[in-house]
């Protein structure tokens, strides 16, 4: 699973299957804990992160929103900023 983006501890990654993997979402990992985020929503999917981490994950999407859909639509892997 490619990682997008790393800041304060937290890895962001995404799998490139989508058909298998829907609605669009991201997985955060943060120590031993791990989400699946909806991109467009915010809703995690699956899992859960410590409220801290669960809002600068939630910032983070918020600036990167169609970053993560056009990646999750073409399937073409691309870093992407951290949060600073």
């Amino acid at each position: 699973m490619p990682v997008l983006a790393r800041f304060y501890g937290i890895v962001i990654r995404m799998y490139f299957l989508q058909g298998e993997h829907n609605p669009p979402h991201i997985h955060a990992i943060y120590g031993e804990d791990m989400a699946a985020i909806d991109i467009q929503t915010g809703e995690i999917l699956d899992g859960e992160l410590p409220s801290k981490a669960k809002l600068l994950v939630l910032e983070w999407m918020g600036l990167h929103e169609d970053d993560l859909m056009t990646i999750w639509k073409t399937q073409k892997f691309k870093k992407l900023p951290p949060l600073e």
